[in-house]
């Protein structure tokens, strides 16, 4: 355990500083905000702290599945870094600024069209001192277009890379903590059908959340997203929770595979000694 501390303390530095990314990065930051997010970024160290220094598994899914959880993490520390400097740009320009920006420019012309979720995005009631309609579509275009790019990389890692059993043996128990193999019914069917509630999921949420968001709006008042904080947050967990469950589909469905493919060898295995005795007796 002693030997896990250092990389556990590494990566509890690294969450709280993915955490405070947007406070550190935008010129204003309320005091009663920067508290907060102290307290949210002691909170994750000391999670990941806790998770990762410990021989056995927690909650965290595919711990030792890499990369699983780094493209994870570096596609939530780019996409909050990117919206920040994006919205930083707002006050304070800069080249990198204006670069990101024609970057979000470029990508929302690509996934803003009709009924797409940055268009479905847009649509969010505000109020008096709401973040421009423009401003909200290039951020929500470049996190959603991050989104993407991050599943699409696991995609690749997964049909053409071997991932989970290119870095080693896979073990379902640990990687799967919160999966019971014993909780009744086929395993096989289980992780099939999480695979697909999970995938469904994925691909649903980025257009019901809005049209979530006017239902709530229209009980507890409209939402505002005139604090760049507030945007930067909102628009990063519409865009990166929806690809983790796509994600967490995808890596179901190739264990699923996994285990059928094993099942069959294993069956195969099986029935060829029975099959040669009996070639043996007929002859």
């Amino acid at each position: 355990m002693v030997s896990q501390t250092p990389g556990a303390l590494a990566r509890a530095l690294l969450m709280a500083m993915l955490v405070a990314t947007p406070a550190l990065l935008i010129p204003y930051t309320h005091p009663e905000t920067a508290q907060i997010v102290l307290v949210l970024a002691l909170l994750a160290a000391v999670f990941t702290v806790i998770e990762y220094n410990s021989r056995y598994p927690g909650f965290l899914e595919f711990r030792f599945a890499p990369p699983y959880n780094r493209l994870r993490f570096f596609t939530l520390a780019a996409m909050l870094v990117a919206l920040s400097i994006l919205l930083r740009g707002e006050v304070a320009p800069s080249g990198l600024s204006a670069w990101i920006a024609a970057l979000a420019e470029r990508l929302a012309g690509l996934v803003d069209f009709p009924y797409s979720p940055v268009r479905l995005m847009m649509l969010l009631p505000g109020e008096a001192g709401a973040a421009p309609a423009d401003l909200l579509r290039r951020a929500a275009a470049l996190a959603y277009g991050m989104s993407l790019g991050m599943v699409l990389i696991f995609a690749v890692c997964v049909r053409f890379f071997g991932w989970p059993t290119r870095s080693g043996p896979f073990n379902v128990w640990i990687n799967l903590p919160l999966f019971d193999p014993t909780g009744g019914g086929d395993v096989l069917y289980r992780l099939r059908r999480d695979a697909g509630l999970n995938l469904v999921l994925g691909v649903l949420l980025p257009f019901a959340v809005p049209a979530l968001v006017r239902i709530a709006a229209a009980v507890i008042g409209p939402v505002s997203l005139g604090d760049p904080q507030t945007l930067i947050w909102t628009v990063s967990a519409w865009a990166f929770l929806p690809a983790t469950l796509l994600m967490r589909g995808i890596a179901m469905q190739r264990i699923a595979a996994m285990i059928e493919d094993k099942r069959r060898r294993s069956y195969a295995a099986a029935r060829s000694p029975v099959e040669e005795g009996r070639a043996l007796q007929g002859a």
